[in-house]
């Protein structure tokens, strides 16, 4: 920004008052551009009317609560997944191990802890403080936070924790401790968006890991158009989801 052109206003909300438009939000040449409001909870009702409008929670220990709706979006099209070659022969030498298994919410809060407890790409600490950490065990609960995990002779060894709206799935964090564990856990995701319609996942922000899976960036007003139209549609039941080995062997994959 220029001296002579002021920092926007950030609005401050109370709990019930509704998130400003994401047109608000600070742009390019901002000290933060995609920041939009601070304050109000992070209440089930609240995340999903933010993440319904393309919103989401991110923010330090010592910050208040708050609101981004960058622009552009990073978003991962399930066309444009990119199954590389060495994640395929990964993916083939664990399918017959008698001790590994893809799944999805057998343990969401053991997942979410562990990205709680790992730093984000690009930063030394970790973005999800105790307060996230609860809410979004409280969406869990309600139906709309989920995880795809990796486990390994009995032990949950990597995964990756989303947020689902009818057919509009919103990606979060990832952790592993298993070579390729976490880049697993996201095929599996891939795999379940693509038999069930999904045709997006929202990855937030432009990160070298993502791009290289297949991730683009989108304009925002392209994005809200995808979440509101997938809102409308029926989700899967993510729990009894399972895995189809074959669909990393054929042409049916990414």
């Amino acid at each position: 920004m220029s001296e002579d052109t002021p920092q926007p206003p950030l609005p401050w909300i109370e709990s019930q008052d509704p998130l400003p438009p994401v047109e608000n939000a600070w742009g390019k040449g901002t000290d933060a551009p995609g920041l939009l409001a601070a304050g109000a909870d992070l209440g089930v009702e609240r995340l999903l009317a933010a993440y319904s409008h393309g919103i989401f929670p991110w923010f330090n220990p010592d910050q208040p609560v708050l609101w981004w709706s960058p622009d552009p979006r990073m978003v991962l099209k399930i066309e444009d997944f990119k199954l590389h070659r060495s994640l395929r022969k990964t993916l083939s030498r664990y399918a017959a191990h008698p001790q590994f298994e893809l799944c999805f919410d057998r343990d969401f809060d053991q997942v979410i802890e562990a990205c709680a407890a790992s730093p984000r790409e690009g930063q030394k600490g970790t973005w999800i403080v105790p307060a996230m950490v609860e809410a979004y065990k409280d969406l869990h609960r309600a139906g709309h936070a989920h995880s795809a995990e990796t486990w390994l002779d009995g032990k949950l060894v990597a995964g990756l924790y989303f947020v689902s709206i009818g057919q509009a799935v919103f990606g979060e964090s990832m952790f592993s401790t298993l070579s390729d564990g976490s880049k697993m856990a996201l095929a599996a995701l891939v795999q379940a968006c693509e038999r069930h319609n999904i045709k997006a996942i929202d990855c937030q922000q432009n990160t070298a890991h993502l791009a290289l899976m297949g991730a683009k960036e989108m304009p925002r007003s392209e994005f809200l158009s995808h979440i509101r139209m997938a809102a409308q549609g029926d989700g899967p039941h993510w729990q009894s989801l399972e895995i189809d080995w074959d669909f990393w062997r054929g042409d049916k994959a990414p």
